[in-house]
């Protein structure tokens, strides 16, 4: 991870809750609880006069955690967000000066994008991602693809109109590097300082984001021959009929049967993802280790599947890409 930029970190997390923060001793808590959801990131909005205050208090009690200033919109902004601890800036719309003051001090930054003259704009300014707002109202998916299609360079953070029911959509076009919402942070409940629901429902987020399925498992034969075995048994009882690969043979989807041991003492369990790559940078969050060597890419080498380090009662776990 040793050159990993800002804009990776971003589209690691897949999902950065937009935060309005009206009384900056809201902000610890509100860290802790987006922290204890499984999503250490925010983006703090220069809406308000608590937004600096919020920032540092932030960064202060939980110094990993992805915090971003937005609305930004002018340069006197960015120094207060990136005095404040600020790694990343976002504004509504874009302007020139304000990219540029960012450009030369080094701070990433994702202006609001809608329209091609924004995005031709963007491009001369030498920026690779543009925020794609209000996301919604400008056409969803549809738009952010009928605009990637002339201007293959760019990626999009699309934000505004984000909720649980298109996350996924936005999330499967894989020029969109994350999204940002404030579903999961509503000002009702940050007002009421029911931080337990805010934690649920980012947890809530992070599942449908990551999105696990059980997708088989696998069984460590002995050899060749008992694998085969194995996979005819399966298909006489339970009509799962047996395909032969190079070294193993399924018994329909959803056993695999080993040639020779593999890893795992008794086998494997795949766990199926949305995104493998996000899956893995989601559990190092956590202190997951993994089997580095193990790991598979497609042709644009996208990471397609990887074994954690750890069993789990003789099973090693293998992530594999939906």
């Amino acid at each position: 991870m040793a050159n990993k930029t800002m804009i990776d970190e971003i589209q690691s997390y897949g999902l950065i809750p937009v935060i309005k923060i009206e009384d900056p001793a809201q902000a610890e808590p509100l860290a802790k609880a987006l922290c204890d959801g499984g999503l250490p990131a925010a983006e703090v909005t220069f809406r308000t006069a608590a937004a600096k205050e919020a920032i540092a208090r932030m960064t202060k009690a939980f110094p990993d955690m992805l915090v971003g200033a937005g609305t930004v919109l002018t340069t006197k902004q960015v120094d207060e967000a990136v005095e404040a601890g600020a790694k990343f800036i976002v504004s509504p719309g874009l302007n020139p000066k304000v990219v540029s003051y960012c450009l030369e001090k080094g701070v990433p930054i994702l202006p609001g994008c809608a329209t091609p003259s924004d995005m031709e704009a963007a491009i001369e300014l030498g920026l690779t991602v543009v925020k794609f707002f209000p996301a919604e109202a400008n056409g969803g998916v549809k738009s952010i693809k009928a605009m990637a299609a002339p201007y293959t360079q760019l990626r999009f953070m699309p934000t505004g109109g984000i909720n649980e029911k298109n996350l996924l959509d936005y999330l499967a076009f894989p020029k969109i590097i994350a999204c940002g919402g404030s579903f999961m942070v509503s000002e009702d409940l940050l007002k009421a300082g029911n931080y337990a629901a805010i934690t649920e429902l980012t947890r809530g987020a992070v599942r449908l984001m990551l999105g696990f399925e059980l997708a088989h498992i696998g069984i460590n034969a002995g050899n060749e021959e008992e694998a085969k075995k194995g996979a005819a048994m399966f298909e006489t009882l339970f009509g799962f009929a047996a395909k032969e690969g190079n070294s193993s043979v399924f018994a329909g989807t959803a056993v695999e049967l080993m040639k020779s041991p593999y890893l795992g003492r008794n086998g494997h369990i795949a766990i199926a993802a949305n995104s493998v790559s996000r899956a893995v940078a989601f559990f190092e969050r956590k202190g997951v280790a993994f089997n580095w060597e193990s790991a598979k890419y497609d042709a644009k080498q996208n990471l397609k599947a990887i074994y954690l380090s750890e069993e789990i009662c003789g099973f090693a776990i293998h992530l594999v890409q939906k």
